[in-house]
């Protein structure tokens, strides 16, 4: 049984940070790329930040510079430090894991988690 299961959701003010965990079992973690992806109120789901098997990083735009991704392979578990939160990056938060390379195509994921809602309010 593959589970992804986020952790750290919750409500801050803009300004403030939040550290978002996703625990994996079931899977080679280590093999495998990690990412977070965003799915804002009337929005598609997009990927924010991921983080390959080697450690290599990407982010969206939107995110660049507030965003930090970081895995921790002896703990199954790959981290979204958020800092400076805006409203805009209100969202429910999926982790999810795929056997390549990073990619923005959602459909490329091979596992996904459950989800947990981020809130920045004003």
């Amino acid at each position: 049984q593959v589970q992804l299961v986020e952790s750290g959701g919750g409500l801050v003010q803009a300004g403030g940070s939040l550290r978002l965990s996703c625990a994996a079992s079931g899977i080679i973690f280590s093999t495998n790329t990690m990412g977070w992806h965003r799915q804002a109120p009337g929005k598609q789901r997009e990927l924010v930040a991921a983080i390959s098997n080697r450690g290599s990083t990407n982010f969206a735009d939107s995110v660049r510079g507030r965003f930090t991704i970081s895995r921790d392979n002896a703990k199954n578990t790959v981290y979204l430090q958020m800092t400076n939160l805006k409203p805009e990056d209100t969202g429910v938060y999926y982790c999810a894991a795929r056997r390549g390379i990073i990619s923005t195509a959602q459909s490329l994921w091979d596992y996904w988690g459950q989800g947990t809602q981020v809130t920045v309010s004003s």
